[in-house]
């Protein structure tokens, strides 16, 4: 089955409506710290326009940024999998605008929408899927071997 591209695209139009009823247009100046790695997390977002850096502590550095994201993806997904902390750091590179959703509202709402419930994990893990996938890929390129791997003549 192919990866579907929007939240909203993964689920028929009335479980559509029922989460476009929660979601709440924010605008985020540039430089806004939107989560913190480690901390609760209690809203995830659908980016409308801007892009956002997601970070990752190391330790004696500053914090290194591993993906930028843009329209219409998903920022966090740690708000669905207990024990509801981030993984990541996340700033805006710019002014953004997102739909945020309150989590445990969305939450309740899968709990309760057996339909919905399926096609939110099925868009999340998509997603994180998806994220490995590339950050597997950017690591190969930095440190695998050059070329395909094989041994030139």
């Amino acid at each position: 089955m192919p990866k579907v591209k929007h939240l909203f695209d993964a689920m028929p139009p009335d479980r559509r409506r029922r989460l476009t009823e929660l979601a709440r247009l924010v605008s985020l100046p540039r430089d806004t710290r939107v989560f913190e790695e480690g901390r609760r997390a209690e809203r995830f977002w659908i980016i409308r326009s801007g892009r956002v850096a997601l970070d990752q502590r190391v330790p004696g550095r500053r914090a290194a940024v591993v993906e930028t994201l843009g329209r219409d993806e998903l920022l966090g997904w740690s708000w669905l999998f207990p024990p509801y902390l981030w993984h990541f750091g996340a700033q805006t590179l710019g002014p953004v605008e997102a739909l945020e959703f309150d989590a445990a509202v969305v939450r309740g709402l899968c709990a309760d929408d057996a339909v919905l419930g399926r096609a939110v994990y099925r868009y999340v893990a998509e997603t994180v899927a998806e994220r490995l996938h590339g950050t597997r890929t950017r690591l190969l390129e930095l440190y695998g071997p050059q070329g395909s791997g094989e041994e030139g003549p």
